[in-house]
């Protein structure tokens, strides 16, 4: 398939403390060396624990948090370095949709007026194709005519992402960064904003970077996975591969904790032990070499890359003689 986004060593380093002129300042590691791809047309979930970096790399690949180093290739073209003029044009391609709607809407402006803002941002849309385009933005995330007058404060939580999603695709996008977009929702609407979002997949080809730490929301909209740990992506593969046989020690506790819908599969918890370390002195190699029980003294010498260990499934360790225990099975 077709890579619609492309990313090689990304970091995003945030400086911190620090005396007069910037000395002895040290460096919050947010990303550290990312690189994945994100196939047309695909769901590509971003999973890990908070303090991860999942929604650093989302903006960081949007170009709304400039990178420190490393390339973002977007429909071919390199976007690492493109000034905010000449990046403005791929604006209409790539959109954001964020965690929590009520935040992220206006509240003095109508639903109308959110979502046509992205049209009068852009410019050359007159009034009339505005009006027939929020029009068609709402009726297709499943909106009313008449909440076009409305005002956020007046609508549901579901509604109001509901807003967000219409706003993000009046450009017509063709990727769509989706951070935590449920995660502010009562359990009952996250499942249709879901499937909303499955189905606005379908109906108009697009590409999502889904980013989330509810795993079953992940296992239900996900074609492929990347689990990232300490600003590094340690796993990535299938959706189905990785839930049933992870291959790196932290995603198989992380998803050991994942519910399984067949009572007759059971699967063994694995409390891990400690504290995520700090991004701002992350441990030597592997990052998850202080909490990971299968670790040895060589994994604190380099950092392991992501490699390929079966077709499609990529992981970040050095040891291929465990037997991961987090796997499925049938009592």
């Amino acid at each position: 398939m077709n890579a619609i986004l492309e990313v090689e060593s990304l970091r995003k380093w945030f400086p911190v403390g620090g005396g007069l002129f910037g000395r002895g300042q040290k460096q919050v590691k947010a990303l550290d060396g990312v690189s994945f791809s994100v196939n047309k047309g695909e769901i590509l979930s971003v999973v890990g624990e908070s303090g991860s970096g999942k929604t650093t790399l989302g903006r960081v690949v949007l170009r709304l948090t400039e990178p420190t180093g490393g390339a973002i290739r977007f429909e071919g073209q390199d976007i690492t370095g493109l000034s905010r003029r000449a990046l403005r044009p791929l604006r209409r391609r790539m959109q954001l949709v964020f965690q929590d709607p009520f935040a992220s809407l206006n509240p003095r402006m109508s639903v109308a007026r959110i979502v046509a803002t992205p049209l009068m941002v852009q410019g050359g849309v007159g009034r009339a194709e505005r009006r027939e385009r929020v029009a068609e933005m709402l009726e297709l995330v499943g909106l009313q005519p008449h909440h076009a007058e409305r005002y956020p404060h007046e609508l549901s939580g579901g509604q109001r992402q509901r807003v967000g999603i219409a706003r993000a695709l009046a450009m017509n996008p063709s990727f769509l960064v989706a951070d935590e977009p449920v995660s502010a929702l009562d359990v009952s609407i996250q499942a249709q904003v879901v499937n909303l979002l499955l189905e606005l997949k379908e109906k108009l080809g697009l590409t999502i970077l889904f980013i989330a730490h509810d795993l079953a929301v992940v296992g239900h909209i996900s074609d492929r996975i990347a689990v990232m740990y300490l600003g590094r992506m340690v796993e990535v593969a299938e959706a189905g591969a990785l839930f049933r046989s992870p291959r790196h020690p932290y995603t198989e506790a992380l998803f050991s904790a994942a519910p399984i819908p067949d009572p007759r599969l059971r699967r063994s918890r694995i409390i891990l032990q400690g504290d995520i370390p700090s991004p701002l002195n992350p441990p030597s190699g592997c990052a998850f070499r202080t909490r990971c029980r299968y670790a040895l003294p060589a994994c604190a010498e380099a950092v392991p890359p992501l490699r390929e260990v079966t077709p499609g499934h990529f992981t970040a360790c050095i040891r291929d003689d465990i037997a991961l225990q987090a796997s499925v099975s049938t009592p």
